[in-house]
């Protein structure tokens, strides 16, 4: 999947009125996933994504060291992209899952399972392994 035709796809799953405004919910989830999954997987999952959407989960794991997941609740996880995105919970629980559910698309499905499985069980709605 290349840069324009993911950034669409978060726009139009997400009713978004610009690019911009995907692009912004595209980084804040991004980063606050990179923080919730071991940074290995971190680095698969980038290398599967255009590169102008890698860097967002490289950037939050920016050491080459194997690092732990950062554990939140889901509350706080939509929480955090919506501060990094500039809107309130609702909507950033709503960007979260249009980002990831295209993210879920634009990956092989061993890797797709494998961030599914990683992530707690509270949060693994976020990223569907049968992804269309």
């Amino acid at each position: 999947m290349q840069h324009d035709e993911f950034i669409g796809r978060v726009q139009d799953r997400a009713r978004l009125a610009g690019r911009g405004e995907a692009e912004r919910a595209t980084r804040a989830t991004l980063q606050t996933l990179a923080e919730r999954l071991p940074s290995g997987l971190a680095h698969n999952l980038a290398g599967q994504l255009p590169i102008e959407i890698r860097d967002h989960l490289e950037s939050a794991v920016a050491s080459d060291e194997p690092t732990e997941a950062e554990r939140l609740e889901p509350r706080e996880f939509f929480e955090r992209v919506a501060e990094r995105a500039g809107t309130d919970r609702a909507k950033g629980s709503r960007l979260a899952h249009a980002v990831c559910a295209v993210t879920s698309q634009a990956v092989n499905r061993p890797l797709r399972e494998k961030t599914h499985d990683v992530l707690p069980e509270n949060l693994r709605d976020l990223f569907p392994v049968e992804a269309g």
